[in-house]
């Protein structure tokens, strides 16, 4: 296996896990969560959203928490926005990095923010703008990149020609959302070489969740496609309001349990990751996906 030395893990639980959880989770109790998470030796957390309080009630007090957090200064502390007004409200909290999202799926765009995808695009064009134009890192995110709840197969040209919109408005990484857990192996290896040969200055981000169980496969073909950055979420959280029964983004701490198992470097402390994971599911009070949190390490996973 031609497999990456080092890969970068991009903590989205504060965000992404949240978001979807039914019982409002205290501000404070956020920022205990995040200000842990950088403990563990993450460089990138995926902090909140500055979505309109009534589409993500969960996730109302962004501002609260961006202004609680302890900010470390080599680690970038980022947030999902839904258009200019979310990047305003971002740039009023200091955010830095921001991800912006379009689903490849017309059904699936339409359910989510209830504009065709052609609306979507012409919409983050200008809060792209807002965000370039006052230093931010923005990333573009093309959910059901893999498959959608409505429509079933997703076109892969369609993904690419927005992954080439992203590029033209300015965007530094485009991610591949498999937002309702539809990937399998061999088309995450298609998708990533036909992104790559029609797009080959893009820098691709992998963001799999594990509603069917695949998402470590899914993981693994995309590294030996060269692929070094991925989304993960702690303790398993997350998951997608159209996808019933879904279990959530794959671990962060098994994640980094199977890189760093394999030799592959993520910077990460796993032993404090998996207190972070176990403190998460106290709070919440509830069991949790993850597995490592509950079966423990392997040594030369953590043993280097």
């Amino acid at each position: 296996m031609r497999l990456p030395t080092k890969v970068e893990i991009v903590e989205v639980g504060p965000r992404d896990g949240f978001q979807i959880e039914p019982v409002f989770i205290p501000t404070e109790q956020k920022i205990q969560i995040i200000n842990q998470l950088a403990e563990t030796g993450l460089k990138r957390i995926e902090a909140t959203s500055f979505a309109h309080p009534r589409a993500i009630p969960q996730l109302a007090d962004a501002a609260e928490v961006m202004a609680g957090i302890t900010r470390k200064d080599d680690i970038s502390y980022a947030a999902w926005v839904p258009n200019k007004k979310g990047i305003e409200r971002a740039l009023q909290s200091g955010v830095k990095e921001v991800n912006i999202t379009v689903s490849a799926s017309e059904s699936h765009n339409k359910n989510n923010v209830n504009m065709s995808i052609a609306e979507s695009l012409q919409t983050i064009r200008e809060a792209a703008r807002l965000a370039l134009d006052n230093g931010m890192k923005i990333t573009g995110s093309i959910a059901t990149a893999f498959g959608c709840p409505f429509e079933g197969r997703v076109s892969p040209q369609k993904v690419q020609e927005i992954a080439q919109e992203y590029l033209d408005i300015g965007m530094s990484e485009i991610i591949l959302a498999d937002t309702t857990g539809m990937a399998n192996p061999l088309q995450v290896t298609e998708m990533i070489r036909k992104l790559k040969n029609k797009s080959k200055n893009a820098t691709i981000r992998l963001h799999f969740h594990n509603t069917r169980g695949a998402g470590m496969a899914n993981l693994l073909a995309a590294l030996l496609e060269g692929i070094t950055i991925f989304d993960a979420s702690i303790g398993g959280l997350g998951g997608c309001p159209y996808a019933p029964g879904a279990t959530g983004n794959i671990c962060t701490e098994d994640t980094v349990h199977m890189l760093e198992s394999m030799g592959i470097d993520t910077g990460i402390d796993l032993l404090k990751l998996i207190d972070c994971a176990k403190m998460v599911g106290d709070l919440l009070r509830r069991e949790l996906p993850g597995q490592v949190m509950k079966a423990g390490a392997v040594p030369w996973a953590v043993n280097k």
